[in-house]
């Protein structure tokens, strides 16, 4: 065998990326596969996970044989969206479609057991609030509307975790994926036994927690033909998202930030130590570096709120050219302001009934001060993220930006003005599939530690200063954006419940 290669794979909310990583950290291939996503009603999002294991083994395979030595793969990591709930029978088949973190339809269920549980013994016990997005609610709504099918479970896994299953036959997760279920006590590591009594979950549902870095299942001989590999050879328990991009960007101490633009947008901050918001409105957990945690907070539609823009009003034009229109609207979009609320929203609001709005809209208006509105309203919902978080007591010192977002050059502009700091851009490419690689090659024993990986894979990084005669009129915008959330939360619940009953 020549030069060892580490595969990752990121199954995300729209596809599935596969990246082969050389032991230096560089990319020498990379590979997608789209799956569709299901929204049967408003607040609702289902995949197949038949879809994802087509994709996924579909991404796999074109990216080991694109690097041109599928021989070399020497490990597997694995990563993707966090929160999703798949429930599979004794047979491993899945029991319907999965719920994932961007459905809604759970909100009674977490109101259910905010008020039974109380705000105190849920920080206690996992660290956070039983999120809509989270698997505790998603349970709670199956035991309420589709009780036959919980009689019938054997295994409940998130998405990634459903992959490793097809590939190695083993049921395992990681620290750093479990903190995102409502069931997990982040401090400890481990599955909290108060949580699964009060949720009537049968531990023999889950599946073992590894640390991220750790082998979890080797590659079956059955998998491994059908991806061109050799068989056994290690999968990394991997990480959710979130984490497993921190990693690709080395936010591993205390101080790095990682803001992520993507279909979601999320501020993640690495921490040494264990520390969760008293009042549940940051998400904390494992991170996946063994003895290191998380804060996260996280706007629901960041990159969906331009992708809405685009499919409804503009599906002719590329969103390069929405972004390049939107250069000629000035800082502040001449009063437009946008509440990217159209999944409900995370941080700090924790309110699945928020809706949507485009605040200050004149005949005057263009489709360019539109477009740069979105953009300014992402990043002023990000800035809400970032301020929930430091909240706590964290420091955010070192600001990278990576994602689909970064790659406009004036929505990365419009974050440093928002943020009024310097922003270092992650290069491209180098998203949760790479962080899922350097997981798998620690596993694999490439490296001595997910330190020593990220160092290894060390990329340069440009930097974007922020405007200073964009600053006041910045700081302008988002004071009244700020006022928008406690003025429009009456009518936005009000359209909420007319959309639940189907009106």
């Amino acid at each position: 065998m020549s030069a060892p290669l580490v595969l990752g794979l990121d199954l995300g909310t729209t596809g599935a990326r596969a990246a082969a990583v050389d032991a230096s950290g560089a990319v020498r291939a990379v590979h997608e596969s789209a799956y569709p996503l299901h929204t049967p009603r408003p607040g609702w999002a289902e995949q197949a996970p038949q879809d994802w294991d087509a994709a996924a083994f579909d991404a796999l395979a074109a990216a080991a044989a694109r690097a041109g030595r599928p021989a070399d793969v020497c490990a597997i990591g694995l990563t993707g969206q966090m929160h999703g709930l798949t429930l599979l029978d004794a047979a491993h088949r899945p029991l319907r479609p999965a719920l994932l973190w961007c459905d809604l339809r759970t909100a009674p269920q977490r109101r259910e057991l905010e008020d039974s549980l109380g705000v105190p013994a849920l920080i206690r016990h996992t660290g956070n609030l039983p999120l809509e997005g989270f698997q505790s609610p998603k349970l709670a709504w199956v035991r309420a509307h589709e009780p036959e099918l919980l009689a019938r479970t054997a295994h409940v896994l998130l998405p990634k975790d459903f992959i490793r299953l097809r590939l190695s036959g083993e049921l395992a997760t990681d620290v750093s994926d479990a903190s995102g279920t409502g069931y997990f006590d982040a401090a400890a590591r481990r599955w909290s036994p108060a949580m699964l009594e009060h949720l009537q979950i049968d531990p023999a549902w889950l599946p073992d927690v590894r640390e991220s870095v750790e082998p979890a299942g080797r590659l079956a001989p059955a998998a491994a033909r059908r991806l061109g590999l050799r068989p056994g050879i290690p999968i990394a328990a991997g990480a959710g998202d979130q984490p497993a991009g921190a990693v690709a960007a080395g936010i591993l101490a205390d101080g790095d930030a990682l803001v992520t633009i993507g279909s979601s947008g999320v501020v993640f901050a690495a921490a040494r130590t264990y520390a969760a918001a008293p009042d549940g409105r940051v998400q904390a957990g494992a991170h996946a570096a063994p003895g290191t945690w998380c804060l996260m907070g996280v706007t629901q539609a960041a990159g969906l709120s331009l992708r809405w823009l685009r499919q409804t009003f503009a599906p002719a034009a590329s969103y390069a050219e929405l972004t390049a229109e939107a250069q000629a609207a000035p800082p502040g979009s001449r009063g437009l302001l946008w509440l990217p609320y159209l999944q409900g929203e995370r941080t700090p609001h924790l309110d699945a009934d928020a809706r949507g709005a485009l605040i200050g809209l004149t005949t005057a208006h263009t489709r360019a001060d539109v477009v740069r509105a979105v953009l300014e309203g992402v990043a002023f919902s990000l800035r809400d993220a970032a301020a929930a978080i430091a909240a706590t007591g964290a420091r955010l010192r070192r600001l990278h930006l990576a994602g689909g977002g970064a790659r406009s050059p004036l929505w990365r502009q419009i974050v440093a003005d928002v943020f009024h700091a310097p922003v270092r851009l992650e290069p491209e490419g180098r998203g949760p599939a790479v962080g899922a690689a350097l997981l798998g090659a620690v596993a694999a024993g490439l490296f001595a530690d997910i330190q020593e990986a990220s160092a290894a894979a060390a990329r340069p990084r440009g930097t974007v200063d922020p405007d200073p005669a964009a600053a006041p009129v910045l700081r302008d915008a988002y004071a009244r954006y700020r006022r928008l959330y406690p003025a429009l939360t009456p009518p936005s619940h009000a359209a909420a419940a007319a959309q639940a009953a189907g009106r």
